[in-house]
């Protein structure tokens, strides 16, 4: 009898925001490792946005996952069964394993973990894809300088977090802004933000320029966009000459399919004041894939290693017990209800 696997497949492609009926939790073959591949027990697998985009078929920087092949994602686990001189049964190692209990890839496609070096969750947020998207997106593109001031949206997830500690590091005024009062109290006391912004406050553009005008009294320099809607209405006109937005994502337009959508506000374009806003402020608007930019992973994690190390970038995780629970999981963190970076424990 062939041995089984648990995964969650994707049952339909969404029509607008994900429900249940769109994955289905069951089982698949056991893979067998190939020559040069290496086989995984799946012991935490990571959540995270860009994987709304994935459940879609339009264009996009990478190919859908079809109807029925396994959601994709980022996991960490233990080597069962290895085919690859860099691998061995009972090394921690990071993959795209998707969400399944088990994955089987090539050993070159992996990375190994050394858990002394600290939780192997953080390879899926501090000191993973998450962490460096942010360190990356700021650094590179939103060029940070002392005495500037930057917001940040969604920014008590593992982005928003990391992007608001480099930044506080190198002596900049951090801005964020969170769905709810807890999470706004988080960035503040725990991430370090100079203060936050509860997003649900405030019912439109307009208003959050109003708010973000009472805190940012010099203007904004950099603003690390990951949500689009109204937190970028209200950040454009009050962007300095010579301003950054680093563009890593837009999770409030991701229901609308393809690439999203042009304004949360129905009959209401935006689009001449923003280019005119980029034209008059000279600003730079830089739009970044992260997996294009994976030879400067090296150089982040012996910055931000240390700091990990040594307390000075705090960790936040949302814990899901239980690989059939991912799909509710990944519905609430879409909204917001997850208090840190997603993880699912598997095993």
């Amino acid at each position: 009898m062939t041995e089984m696997m648990k995964r969650i497949a994707l049952a339909r492609r969404p029509s607008g925001s994900p429900v249940p009926e769109d994955f289905r939790y069951e089982d698949a073959p056991m893979p067998t490792a190939g020559e040069g591949e290496v086989l995984v027990k799946v012991q935490y697998m990571s959540l995270d946005p860009y994987m709304r985009g994935r459940m879609d078929d339009a264009k996009s920087y990478a190919k859908p996952v079809p109807v029925g092949g396994t959601m994709e994602g980022g996991a960490v686990g233990e080597v069962i069964a290895s085919n690859s001189p860099h691998f061995k049964p009972g090394d921690i190692a990071f993959g795209m394993f998707g969400w399944a209990s088990h994955g089987c890839l090539p050993g070159r496609e992996l990375r190994k973990l050394d858990p002394a070096h600290g939780p192997v969750t953080a390879a899926l947020g501090v000191l993973g894809m998450p962490g460096f998207t942010g360190w990356f997106g700021l650094t590179e593109y939103g060029k940070p300088k002392e005495g500037e001031t930057l917001v940040v949206a969604a920014a008590t997830g593992p982005v928003g977090s990391m992007v608001g500690q480099i930044a506080k590091a190198r002596g900049l005024r951090v801005v964020g802004v969170a769905g709810g009062a807890e999470k706004c109290k988080l960035a503040v006391e725990k991430f370090g933000f100079d203060v936050c912004l509860d997003h649900r406050a405030y019912a439109d553009g307009r208003e959050m320029r109003a708010a973000l005008a009472e805190v940012c009294p010099k203007g904004i320099d950099i603003y690390f966009e990951n949500v689009g809607g109204k937190v970028l209405e209200g950040v454009i006109p009050l962007m300095n000459v010579g301003a950054r937005i680093p563009v890593c994502g837009m999770i409030s337009w991701y229901d609308l399919g393809g690439l999203g959508g042009a304004s949360d506000s129905p009959g209401k374009d935006n689009l001449p004041k923003l280019w005119r806003t980029i034209l008059v402020n000279r600003m730079h608007v830089h739009g970044f894939i992260i997996s294009d930019h994976f030879d400067h992973f090296p150089a982040f994690l012996s910055e931000v290693g240390p700091m990990v190390a040594k307390g000075r970038i705090a960790v936040q995780e949302d814990i899901t017990e239980g690989l059939e629970n991912a799909p509710a999981a990944f519905m609430r963190m879409l909204k917001g209800g997850n208090f840190g970076k997603a993880i699912v424990k598997v095993a």
